[in-house]
């Protein structure tokens, strides 16, 4: 405890100078979260009281079901708020920003992934970006595997133990996490309740055994568990399903949509399918705008794509593109469109994928929800999955067959049937054991020797993109650049890619 204070001052004061003193009045204070008191017929659970002396929360409801806020509801103190993916994470920074400024004047929020040292703040103070991996902010919008440096031991996790200590955290869209991810996420929680930290959790989609392993850590008297009634997930059956056999047998439906000026999104589960894919649409209809959306663009496309996508500017404007366009598009994408981007589409042709993860694609198609739109749905196209191994990659194709088989066809997915099905399709997880590269162990006690510092096994164990590539071309222009300026031109990959 006292090696992590040591720590996080010399790093402030290192990165501040002569600044420090100024940059201190604002450090380790409880953001104002009243803005999140709001009520609206839409949304269920902003009608649901967050009060309870119960210190966790499990939050189950549809997506726009107002989860997000009556999470926020749940916090008392400072908020570490937790999303899977570097876009999602992107634009929930700039939502919160937006909607807590006029209560918090002087909020200080943080951004942490790979590659957030690319978003500019608000007013170009680059010594904010300088902080975003500092202790002390208000809210930090960051990945649970940031987090996790604290059970296992990585470089300056004591230091991360003392921001952490004591302040609310926020595991949003937690069903997305599969196989060694899920065991890191329970050791997350495990280790968090110990520092007296209050986890509040939310999800669309979660497999009961996973959900029961969770209440189990946390302790149900402890919990605070909240779900949406059979009745008001009635009013969220948005999506008629149909079944097709090949990707062919979608042209007919993509040309009509097309002609009647909706907005079409496109899932592959590979890259290399999603750039196939992409070409030969933008061959067919090229007079149709149109994007590409995967992890393996330049940083700086990537996020310039995203912005495109999101048809917003950085006042939350429509720019007309895309998601706020009015008129017909194609948008191709891999799993990155999956969580949290806040897009609304007309229709959909997706690869099967597992039945959570399906469930989360579906989300981004009739995903507004006002008067007009509720009991209406729209239809997303699934494609068969692969019967081989190797093709059906990165999935199991024994997941895949049988999350194919329980959607309905040609029918309307039914809101309230949801989570049958998910538990018919995972009846087992493998919680991987990763007890001995922990330094929390589950006896709640600390393995690691004081002053010393743990394995770099969670970034090999999670194939994290270890390494990044630029192309030829920007070689000189990346030499003579400061090291902010060229994480955009740098191209993040695997080890075992190159």
């Amino acid at each position: 405890e006292w090696r992590g204070l040591l720590m996080g001052s010399d790093h402030f004061a290192s990165a501040m100078i002569n600044n420090t003193d100024k940059k201190l009045r604002n450090l380790f204070v409880a953001p104002s979260l009243t803005f999140f008191n709001r009520t609206h017929p839409l949304y269920p659970l902003s009608f649901y009281s967050a009060d309870s002396e119960k210190p966790h929360t499990m939050v189950v409801a549809s997506t726009g079901a107002g989860k997000t806020d009556y999470l926020f509801r749940r916090c008392q103190g400072r908020v570490f708020y937790t999303l899977p993916f570097q876009a999602s994470i992107n634009a929930m920074y700039f939502r919160l920003g937006k909607d807590l400024k006029k209560e918090n004047p002087n909020l200080n929020i943080k951004l942490l992934h790979a590659a957030s040292s690319l978003i500019e703040t608000e007013d170009g103070d680059r010594e904010d970006i300088i902080l975003q991996k500092h202790i002390g902010s208000s809210i930090k919008v960051l990945t649970p595997y940031q987090l996790a440096g604290v059970a296992f031991g990585s470089k300056g996790f004591e230091a991360m133990i003392l921001d952490l200590k004591g302040c609310d955290i926020i595991l949003d869209e937690v069903h997305t996490y599969s196989g060694v991810s899920q065991a890191i996420v329970l050791k997350i929680v495990a280790v968090l309740k110990s520092i007296g930290c209050r986890l509040h959790i939310g999800t669309a989609t979660m497999p009961s055994i996973l959900y029961d392993k969770i209440i189990a850590i946390l302790g149900q008297e402890n919990v605070l568990e909240t779900k949406l009634t059979e009745q008001e997930l009635n009013d969220y059956d948005r999506h008629t399903i149909h079944k097709i056999k090949e990707r062919n047998d979608s042209d007919t439906v993509i040309k009509n949509a097309i002609e009647s000026g909706q907005k079409v999104l496109v899932v592959c589960n590979k890259i290399a399918t999603a750039q196939q894919v992409y070409q030969n649409l933008k061959t067919k209809f090229p007079n149709v705008d149109s994007l590409l959306l995967h992890s393996r663009f330049k940083r700086k496309d990537r996020k310039q794509r995203e912005n495109d996508l999101l048809g917003l500017d950085s006042n939350g404007e429509s720019t007309n593109k895309f998601n706020t366009s009015n008129k017909a598009c194609l948008v191709v994408s891999t799993q990155v469109v999956e969580v949290s981007l806040d897009i609304s589409f007309d229709l959909m042709i997706t690869e099967c994928a597992p039945m959570d993860a399906m469930i989360q694609r579906f989300g981004r198609i009739n995903r507004k929800r006002n008067e007009l739109t509720i009991g209406k749905t729209k239809p997303v196209y699934v494609i068969a999955p692969p019967e081989g191994i190797k093709e059906a990659r990165p999935y199991n194709p024994e997941i895949l067959k049988n999350s194919y088989d329980v959607l309905p066809d040609n029918a309307v997915l039914h809101e309230r049937e949801l989570q049958q099905k998910i538990d018919s399709v995972f009846t087992t997880i493998d919680f991987l054991k990763i007890e001995e590269h922990a330094v929390f162990k589950e006896n709640g006690k600390w393995s690691i020797p004081p002053l010393t510092n743990g394995s770099a096994w969670l970034m090999e164990i999670l194939e994290i993109d270890s390494v990044v590539c630029i192309v030829e071309s920007d070689i000189d222009d990346y030499m003579n650049l400061p090291f902010n300026k060229r994480m955009g031109f740098e191209i993040p990959t695997r080890y075992f890619s190159v």
